[in-house]
Parts: C-alpha cells; sequence; structure tokens
C-alpha cells in the first residue's frame, strides 16, 4: 500500500477533530487498524490515563502475542498520530464525550471520514493506574515485608510481582464470596486454610477480615510441614497479630471446629475431596479448593467408542478426567445445598493447575433427586463406579 503523505489536507479534518477532543480532554478512545507494515502489530488502541495528577495519553500497541504500552503528552500524542496515520494504520475510530468518526484510506490512497454527533454525550472517565490496577491490600501491609514480599521501603521486590498479582486476586474472589454469603456482617468468623504453605494468602486473608472488615475473625493456617508452621507462628508473633495461628497437620486428620470458610488450594487428588467434605460437615458458608492430581477417576473411567479417537490422547484423557471430577464434585456440592462455581484461576504456585472450585451456601431451594441423578447418569456414561467424594458424604445408595 502506497504511503500517504502526512499531514494530508484529507485528514486534516479527522486529524481536527482529534486534536479538538484531545485539547478539551474529551477523547475517550481512539482505535488506529489495517496495520501495514514489517511488525506482528495488530491494533493501536489510546486512552486517556492520569499519571500523578497529570492527563496523559495511554498507546497500547496490540501485537499478536504481547501488548506493548506507552504514555505520552497531548502533545507528542498528536505528532505520534499523524506520523503513524496514512503510513502505517490506514483506518481509524475515534470515540470522544459528543461525537464519534471513522476514517479509512483504501489500497489507492482514497479517504473517506465519516463523524456523527451523539444525540446524548457521554462522561469520559480518564483511567488511572490505580484504577486499572485495584487492589483489595496495599503494600504497606507489615506482613508482606516480613514474608519478603516487599522491600525494606515498602516497595514491591520484582522478583515477587507475580506473587503479588496472586494475592490480590485471590482476596478478591474471596471478598465477593464474604460479601456474598453476608458473612462481611458477622462479627465473628472462623478460616481455616490447608496447606497453608509460607501463608501468603492467610496473612492476606486475616488481613483483609481484621483490617478492611474490621471483624473479629479467626484465621487458622494447617500445615504438614512444621518448619513452615514455625516460621508463620513466629511471623504472626513479631507482628503481634491476634487472631491468626498455624496448626502442623493435614486435611484429612484436623478436626473440624466451627469453620466458617473452607479453603484448600492445591490439594492433590482425594484430598481435595476431604476438603469439601470438611467444608460441608462443618457447614462451611463458602468453600474454596483448587484441585490438583485428578487420578482418582482416571482409572475407572472408560471411554465412550464414540470418543475414542479423541482419547487416544494421553493428554486429552487426563483432562477429559479432570473435567469429569471436577464436574461430579461441583454437583455433589450442590445436591449438598451450595452454589458452585468452577473457573479458572491465577496459579498459586506458577503451575498449570489454576481452577477453582469456589461454593457458597444456598439460600433458595434446591432439587437434591435430580442432582443426584445427573451424577448417576455421568457416572454410567463413563462407567465410573463411585466417586470418592461420594463415599465420603455417605450418599452411595442414594446415588446407585
Amino acid at each position: 500500500m502506497p504511503a500517504i503523505e502526512t499531514p494530508s489536507a484529507e485528514l486534516e479534518p479527522f486529524l481536527a477533530q482529534l486534536s479538538s477532543a484531545i485539547a478539551a480532554k474529551q477523547l475517550h478512545k481512539l482505535v488506529l487498524s489495517k496495520y501495514q507494515g514489517a511488525e506482528p502489530l495488530k491494533q493501536l488502541q489510546v486512552r486517556p490515563v492520569a499519571l500523578k495528577q497529570h492527563w496523559q495519553l495511554s498507546f497500547t500497541y496490540k501485537y499478536q502475542t504481547n501488548d506493548v504500552t506507552h504514555n505520552y503528552t497531548a502533545e507528542q500524542a498528536i505528532s505520534e498520530i499523524k506520523a503513524l496515520l496514512g503510513v502505517q494504520f490506514y483506518a481509524a475510530n475515534l470515540f470522544s464525550a459528543e461525537t464519534e468518526a471513522q476514517l479509512s484510506i483504501s489500497k489507492k490512497g482514497k479517504v473517506l471520514y465519516q463523524h456523527k454527533r451523539l444525540s446524548q454525550p457521554v462522561t469520559v472517565q480518564q483511567a488511572s493506574h490505580n484504577r486499572e490496577k485495584h487492589r483489595y491490600l496495599t503494600l504497606d501491609r507489615p506482613f508482606l515485608q516480613e514474608l519478603g514480599v516487599t522491600d525494606a521501603r515498602q516497595q514491591l521486590i520484582p522478583a515477587m510481582s507475580r506473587k503479588w498479582k496472586q494475592i490480590n486476586k485471590f482476596i478478591e474472589i474471596f471478598s465477593g464470596a464474604v460479601q456474598d454469603t453476608g458473612l462481611s456482617k458477622q462479627k465473628q468468623l472462623h478460616v481455616a486454610d490447608f496447606g497453608s504453605g509460607k501463608a501468603y494468602l492467610t496473612f492476606a486473608m486475616h488481613d483483609y477480615l481484621t483490617g478492611t472488615l474490621g471483624l473479629d475473625a479467626k484465621v487458622t493456617g494447617v500445615e504438614l510441614r512444621q518448619n513452615l508452621v514455625d516460621l508463620c507462628n513466629t511471623t504472626a508473633a513479631k507482628l503481634s497479630l491476634n487472631g491468626i495461628a498455624f496448626e502442623q497437620g493435614d486435611v484429612k486428620h484436623f478436626k473440624a471446629r466451627g469453620i466458617n470458610v473452607m479453603i484448600a488450594l492445591h490439594a492433590c487428588d482425594i484430598a481435595t475431596d476431604y476438603a469439601i467434605h470438611m467444608g460441608i460437615a462443618t457447614g462451611a458458608d463458602i468453600i474454596m479448593c483448587s484441585p490438583c492430581c485428578h487420578k482418582q477417576i482416571r482409572p475407572q473411567m472408560k471411554t465412550p467408542a464414540v470418543l475414542a479417537p479423541m482419547l487416544i490422547h494421553g493428554i486429552h484423557l487426563g483432562q477429559e478426567a479432570e473435567m469429569v471430577t471436577d464436574s461430579l464434585r461441583a454437583l455433589l456440592l450442590e445436591a449438598s445445598g451450595y452454589n458452585t462455581k468452577v473457573f479458572e484461576f491465577v496459579s498459586l504456585e506458577h503451575t498449570s493447575k489454576n481452577k477453582m472450585i469456589l461454593a457458597t451456601k444456598n439460600k433458595q431451594k434446591y432439587n437434591r433427586e435430580i442432582l443426584l441423578k445427573q451424577v448417576t447418569e455421568i457416572k454410567q456414561f463413563y462407567g465410573i463406579e463411585q466417586h470418592y467424594l461420594e463415599r465420603l458424604l455417605n450418599i452411595t445408595d442414594e446415588i446407585s
């Protein structure tokens, strides 16, 4: 495509509209597309952003495999767009508070410009880094420094940036569940975190419940490795934290004592079933699991003939066993009186095991018989004799 001299007289109406929107700080979004160049660049998106209380424009260059962002002042932004439009990008869509405009440049260099005035002006919200990256915790929390997430100046240690995002993503999900179940209105509640490890999440939950929500929360971390139990108890004592403690043990042998929230992340194979059963048995309002190592169902599964060509590949068979195992867990939770969601979650240990099962107490009527019938039909389809969770729940007779 031949390049068009920039600025071209035919581009001036669009550029004038853009300059006016930027000058008035009324730009909502600008998208440049139809890229013609040597790089694997698909699109450029421009939005206003507040950086250190200064109004700037954020340019997001969207490549096939990643995004690259640069921030410019208004003058720099206009200059950059003039240099790109008609040279590398041959289409543009402009959205401002009062108008919308489209620009298209044909292969022969013909410019088509259209714009319309909106009947109802829209409010332009300028983004800020704080709003875009909402955090449920702040970096000044003392436990983050003790656990090596931040340094002595309360700055994020670069190597811990992924962990910091994971902590906040977990607290975001946890916060939603606490609000949905009404636990945020309780004065007291007990959270048990099984396989707490170094307890990034355990301390984060305690901080959120006691600090942000102001609740009288008891948070118990349960961990098999005694050295980590000692480390975490020492950390809690050093920070003079009340209501958080760590015990040596595992989900199979821990005695549930009035737990409102049961958490077990990356519990291997049937350990997840033990955790779910404990949550149900103790009447937990929230059960959060991130299953790992789906071994119990897989040897029982008989491949239906129609699926045999798909499941000759080991990876597909493993994925199917994972899907069936967790689907049955979700149905059994629902049959036990829980609303259940299964969704992708950020990996907490930098592995591909990033599925979350989130169950919250169901306050509506539910049909246990229909749900157990669905469990039976799935088991019959795959030739499964028994899911371990149904054994723990002692409902085999109801299902068969």
